[in-house]
């Protein structure tokens, strides 16, 4: 009887357990790399394109002969290479690394000279754009000439929301025949020939009927805005020519472009504001408290003052010249300053003449008051001189209760 004998478990580890290790077997060193000066040197090792073919400096020289030989991989003896084989590391770009001089801005030589160029080329710009404003004779920065398509294309933008304004408002405009418009419209007629703007203009006349607001207001191209609560302050026609003269003024002096030009101005210097504060991380806070605090009451506020001045003359020595009277100005803005108290005395808010784009109504009767008698002799050397002579003469028996006695 055979007993079958379980054949024994495949081990691998016994089966090959006899074969020994082979070792390589060492090969002889090879010879030593070429200088780095050998044009052998410079095919075997690719140099970087801005490499030099001429020898290195002693001290690269070391780096390019450092011979350092691979490690064994004692589990894989197939794939070992030789381990005296050799390596050679190029570290010219680390040592010219090393030797670099870290980077810098720009230099003071240029800064100073774009600074230069830019004050200069500001100055130019600045000069190029000086005029004479017309009556008062005053010297401004106007980059918008009257017959600028910009300035046109901006004003007939603000005529048109206006009147979107009005309506959405629920603003009514008087007819013509209403006797407020004809009322302004005479007015307008004795004014208009002496603004030497007639021929130029496109006049139309808009009389609102807003019987608690005490405003008019004169867009380019000759759009004429008046809200009827002005007329119970502008008692007469003089009063009303004040008023109406006062915003023609505006146009004729060219103040809209004016300010135009003064926003480009403020833009540059926010800008730049903005610039400085970024660097020390505040330029937020300038473009927001600055923008619109600091540079209103520094420079849109002063400059709209003298621009609401400097129309009051003009316009003064325009109802001079129209044979209106100048005394009456003088009652009217008295007038104004009764409303203005009222306001304030029913809580309303007294802003400072300093924060405010108009001047103050007691400022505005003390330089109307200076300008009379210039407005005066205005008044007599114009075509009107008779007809002043006889209105004075109606004014004084009015005041005194006494008759006139024509001759003829």
């Amino acid at each position: 009887m055979f007993l079958l004998r379980r054949p024994p478990r495949f081990r691998p580890s016994r089966i090959f357990s006899h074969v020994p290790h082979q070792k390589p077997t060492p090969r002889s060193p090879p010879p030593p790399p070429p200088p780095p000066s050998s044009p052998q040197f410079l095919r075997s090792y690719p140099q970087p394109r801005w490499h030099s073919t001429k020898p290195p400096p002693p001290e690269e020289e070391e780096i390019h002969q450092r011979i350092i030989p691979h490690k064994r991989n004692p589990y894989n003896p197939s794939n070992n290479r030789n381990p005296y084989s050799y390596r050679t590391y190029n570290n010219d770009h680390y040592i010219r690394l090393q030797a670099a001089e870290p980077l810098r801005g720009p230099s003071k030589i240029t800064t100073t000279a774009v600074i230069a160029i830019a004050t200069t080329a500001g100055l130019l710009f600045y000069f190029a754009n000086l005029e004479k404003v017309p009556v008062s004779n005053r010297t401004r920065f106007n980059v918008y000439g009257p017959d600028s398509s910009t300035l046109k294309s901006v004003a007939e933008m603000s005529y048109k929301r206006l009147l979107i304004e009005l309506q959405d408002q629920g603003a009514r405009i008087l007819p013509e025949w209403d006797p407020r418009t004809v009322r302004v419209r005479r007015v307008m007629q004795r004014l208009i020939p002496f603004s030497g703007m007639g021929a130029n203009q496109d006049w139309e006349i808009f009389v609102i009927d807003a019987p608690n607001q005490a405003n008019a207001f004169v867009l380019p191209g000759g759009k004429v805005f008046v809200f009827s609560g002005i007329m119970n302050l502008a008692r007469g026609d003089s009063a009303l020519a004040t008023v109406l003269g006062h915003e023609i003024a505006h146009n004729v002096a060219g103040h809209f472009g004016e300010r135009l030009s003064q926003d480009i101005g403020k833009n540059i210097l926010l800008f730049s504001l903005m610039l400085l504060g970024g660097v020390i991380g505040i330029g937020p806070l300038i473009a927001g408290w600055f923008g619109t605090s600091v540079i209103d009451i520094t420079f849109g506020n002063p400059m709209s003052r003298l621009q609401e001045t400097e129309a009051d003359y003009i316009g003064l020595m325009m109802m001079s010249e129209a044979c209106f009277d100048p005394r009456d100005a003088v009652g009217f803005w008295g007038r104004m300053e009764m409303v203005g108290q009222r306001e304030v005395a029913r809580g309303g808010v007294d802003v400072p003449e300093w924060a405010s784009t108009h001047p103050s109504n007691a400022n505005r009767i003390k330089k109307i008051q200076e300008w009379l008698p210039e407005a005066m002799r205005k008044r007599e050397d114009s075509d009107c001189s008779t007809t002043g002579s006889t209105a004075d003469a109606f004014r004084r028996a009015l005041e005194t209760g006494g008759f006139i006695i024509m001759g003829w």
